[in-house]
């Protein structure tokens, strides 16, 4: 896809939502990838122990499969110029064939005219419940 235009994005344009699962196996290959290997990311037992309902995703997981949202619709990775959440709630991630199913949509909030940007939030579900709380990304647009 063509990078997105400024003059082609509107205040209030949504980002259809898009769905993410997440199972057991993501998190075991992004802890190899990031070097988090956090027992609380794969091991129930002690996830449990520490309070927790099971499993949890590490955070960096879900804001990077948030901020895929992001670079897809703009159509070019490079293009983001800011980008930041915070964490709400974990999302659990069951031990079974389903796993967890994080949602997320976006709307363009507002531009900026001289820096040729736009601000677009994020809403981060699992289950109906936000994941990520002031999810919002700075894009500059061709």
């Amino acid at each position: 896809m063509a990078a997105r235009s400024f003059d082609e994005v509107a205040v209030g344009d949504t980002i259809d939502a898009r769905e993410f699962v997440v199972q057991r196996v993501n998190l075991v290959q992004y802890a190899g990838a990031s070097g988090d290997a956090n027992i609380i990311h794969w091991n129930e037992r002690i996830a449990k122990a520490v309070g927790l309902p099971n499993v949890i995703a590490h955070g960096m997981y879900t804001m990077a499969e948030a901020g895929r949202v992001v670079t897809d619709w703009v159509g070019d990775p490079g293009a983001v110029v800011e980008y930041g959440v915070r964490f709400s709630r974990p999302v659990v991630v069951p031990d079974d064939d389903k796993g967890a199913t994080l949602t997320v949509a976006g709307t363009v909030e507002s531009k900026d005219d001289a820096a040729r940007t736009a601000t677009v939030n994020l809403t981060a579900t699992v289950d109906g419940q936000k994941v990520l709380a002031a999810a919002r990304a700075v894009v500059r647009l061709r």
